[in-house]
């Protein structure tokens, strides 16, 4: 038994496979040759001279990470009972190892004990369960490996993740997620958008306007929390790309409404760029840390997001996104591993480079 990268003349023995391992969910002919054209391709066959593909393995690796997830795995019926589905494991752990990932994750049936035994046997630990997942509406299980060495943790804090419901409410998101750690509070259908309200620029480069970091800081304050802000630059923010003069006064006069605000409600501005210590010593406090990002490194684009510093370690901070991509599903956006060096890089905004943060505690703490 040979294992080998995907090529494009697998084609029809992969599809063959598929209908000949599972009855449902299965990976449909344009989803293979959609694979088969990445690169780096995380399609791993294993291969009989005489039988031809027996198996296969499928790593999906996301841009800006170290996270890969396995997406399906597959063995032959004749070859099941003989190892193949530990090798292709063993590949797809090594591949993702190669590609600097830090966690490998996997979803599994509840009802697939067999599989169970594999993964826990192999250092898989669940860490969560999505109901009605599969087409016969089978719960999944979630497993997941981390690959290169032990987590140290730190964080005294769970952040529960919260889903942002629009295209620009990252900001009341983050907010929403540090409320229910710190206070119990749970998400309203009219509280994401009330906040936005509060904290919104009005405008930004095209479509509605984001969230100013003094803006969520004034808010949270209104619901009784403390807060913080760490900024980089003086002066209004986000005008790199605005061209337009009235937008321009606009965003100005915002920006300075909520300096004049923030100074009577005597909420600390720090004019410098928050470093890693602080971090640290926000994750060790029970605080909640959330931080203005590039979207660049995700996603290919360049657009500023909000997102939630959920916990950290020696390598990496694991940070609660509130805007899944098209191809995730809200857990793979929880406790993303992003590598120290790549979360500093990360977190810097536009021409400018802007760098700016807000971090929230309880009021009592």
């Amino acid at each position: 038994m040979a294992l080998r990268t995907a090529r494009a003349d697998d084609l029809d023995a992969l599809c063959a496979l598929e209908q000949r391992c599972f009855s449902s969910d299965r990976l449909s002919r344009r989803s293979f040759r959609h694979w088969l054209r990445q690169n780096p391709c995380g399609l791993i066959v294993a291969e009989q001279e005489e039988s031809g593909l027996l198996g296969y393995a499928l790593v999906m690796l996301y841009n800006g990470t170290r996270l890969a997830r396995l997406y399906s795995i597959a063995v032959d019926p004749s070859q099941r009972g003989k190892g193949l589905g530990e090798q292709l494991l063993d590949a797809a752990e090594h591949y993702a190892h190669r590609h600097r990932r830090l966690y490998l994750r996997l979803e599994v049936r509840k009802d697939n004990a067999s599989a169970i035994r594999l993964y826990e046997r192999r250092g898989y630990r669940l860490f969560g369960q999505t109901a009605d997942y599969y087409e016969d509406h089978q719960d999944a299980l979630r497993f997941q490996k981390r690959l290169h060495y032990r987590p140290d943790g730190g964080e005294r804090l769970a952040v529960p993740w919260i889903r942002q419901s629009t295209d620009f409410s990252c900001g009341p998101a983050c907010l929403m997620m540090a409320r229910a750690a710190l206070q119990g509070e749970p998400p309203s259908d009219s509280e994401e958008l009330l906040l936005w309200r509060e904290a919104t620029t009005i405008f930004m480069t095209a479509g509605h306007g984001g969230c100013h970091p003094l803006g969520l800081a004034l808010a949270a304050r209104r619901r009784g929390l403390a807060a913080e802000v760490w900024c980089n630059q003086r002066g209004p923010l986000f005008l790199d790309s605005v061209r337009d003069a009235h937008k321009k006064r606009v965003m100005e006069t915002v920006h300075h409404h909520f300096v004049e605000q923030a100074q009577a409600q005597a909420i600390p501005v720090h004019y410098a760029e928050l470093g890693s210590e602080r971090l640290d010593q926000a994750l060790e406090n029970g605080e909640v840390a959330m931080v203005l990002i590039s979207t660049w490194r995700l996603d290919g684009r360049k657009a500023p997001h909000w997102v939630v510093v959920a916990g950290g370690d020696r390598e990496c901070f694991y940070i609660h996104d509130p805007d899944p991509a098209e191809d995730q599903i809200p857990l793979d956006c929880q406790y993303i591993p992003i590598a120290r060096d790549g979360f500093d890089k990360m977190a810097r905004y536009g021409q400018s480079r802007l760098r700016t943060a807000v971090i929230v505690k309880a009021v009592d703490s």
